[in-house]
């Protein structure tokens, strides 16, 4: 059954995506709020992302512009690549694990509350 286990690591690892990425993962934001912020960060640069997330009066904001840090962070110390020369070439929330609570009500009954969770991620490129 595992043939050519070795090929298809390499494989996988020569057409892995080269460009510095940042992921967070089970933060306790529902994913449609997080993707909110994230719309307004797309393709711009990381000084001007930064900005914006500093000023933006959201929940998701502060923890999105963590996970731009992280990445940015990445691509200086693993990558040798420059700050000014990056930019957001991707960023997506993901849905995460949901937790499930119950609140009582009226009459003996009770109704599921949802508090959802999300993954963030942030995939920087260098302009050419």
């Amino acid at each position: 059954m595992a043939t050519r286990i070795r090929e298809k690591a390499n494989a996988r690892k020569t057409g892995a995506d080269k460009r510095p990425r940042a992921i967070a993962r089970y933060v306790r934001i529902s994913s449609r709020k997080v993707k909110i912020v994230l719309d307004l960060i797309r393709g711009k640069s990381v000084t001007e992302a930064r900005a914006i997330l500093s000023f933006t009066p959201k929940a998701a904001a502060p923890v999105a512009l963590k996970v731009l840090e992280s990445a940015v962070a990445n691509a200086e110390n693993n990558l040798d690549l420059t700050q000014d020369t990056l930019f957001v070439a991707e960023c997506y929330a993901n849905q995460g694990p949901t937790l499930k609570r119950f609140r009582p009500r009226a009459h003996g009954r009770a109704n599921r509350i949802l508090k959802r969770s999300s993954h963030i991620t942030v995939v920087l490129d260098s302009v050419k």
